[in-house]
C-alpha cells in the first residue's frame, strides 16, 4: 500500500510551488469526482498526485524516456504532451506504481483517449477544471462535471479541439482527436 503523505512529500520536492498547488487542486477535484462517480478514491489520489511528475523534466530527458519505453509516437507531436506519457514511465520506475489504470490516467491526462475508464476521465477532467484554472468555458464544464462525467469530458474535448484548431498549428494529437470523436456523442 502506498503512503499518500509520503507520496505528497516526494511530489512536492519535484515540482515548483505553483505546479504543486495545481497538483493539489487536481487531487481535491479528483476526490470530489471519485466520490460522485464511484471511483476508487486512493487510485484517483495517486494518479492525480503523479499526473504532472514529469512536467519539469527537460525535453531531451523526456525524449530519452519515451525512446527507452518505445513510446516514440509522441515525439512527432508537441513537446507539451510529452510529460504525460513520460510521467507514467516515471511513476512506474521511480514511484513503483504498477496499477495500469493509474498509469494510464497519468499517460492520457493531457490528450485523453477514446473509451477512457472512469479513473482516466476523472484525472483528465480534474486537470482541466481544478480551482486554479480560469480558461474560457471552465465554469460551464465544472457545472457539467457535477451532472454527467461523459458530457463534461465531451465538452472539455470539444473546447480543446476548437482551441488547438484555432491556433492553426495542425498538431492535434491523434489520441485527442480519437477521444473527441468518441465522446462527442454526449454533446
Amino acid at each position: 500500500m502506498i503512503d499518500l503523505n509520503t507520496l505528497k512529500l516526494k511530489v512536492k520536492e519535484q515540482l515548483p510551488t505553483k505546479r504543486y498547488d495545481h497538483t493539489l487542486g487536481v487531487v481535491t477535484t479528483s476526490i470530489e469526482l471519485a466520490n460522485r462517480y464511484q471511483a476508487p478514491v486512493e487510485s484517483v489520489q495517486i494518479a492525480a498526485l503523479l499526473h504532472d511528475i514529469a512536467k519539469y523534466v527537460p525535453n531531451d530527458r523526456l525524449k530519452e524516456l519515451l525512446e527507452q519505453a518505445n513510446e516514440t509516437q509522441y515525439l512527432t507531436y508537441s513537446p507539451l504532451v510529452w510529460h504525460a506519457p513520460a510521467g507514467a514511465i516515471v511513476a512506474k520506475k521511480d514511484y513503483q506504481i504498477e496499477d495500469l489504470e493509474i498509469l494510464n490516467a497519468i499517460k492520457y491526462h493531457t490528450t485523453g483517449k477514446a473509451a477512457m475508464t472512469t479513473l482516466e476521465k476523472i484525472v483528465f477532467l480534474a486537470d482541466y477544471i481544478e480551482p486554479g484554472r480560469s480558461q474560457p468555458g471552465v465554469e460551464r464544464i465544472r457545472q457539467l462535471a457535477t451532472e454527467d462525467l461523459n458530457v463534461a469530458v465531451a465538452q472539455t474535448l470539444s473546447d480543446t479541439v476548437a482551441y488547438l484548431g484555432a491556433k492553426g498549428n495542425g498538431d492535434i494529437h491523434p489520441d485527442t482527436l480519437a477521444a473527441y470523436e468518441y465522446y462527442r456523442q454526449y454533446l
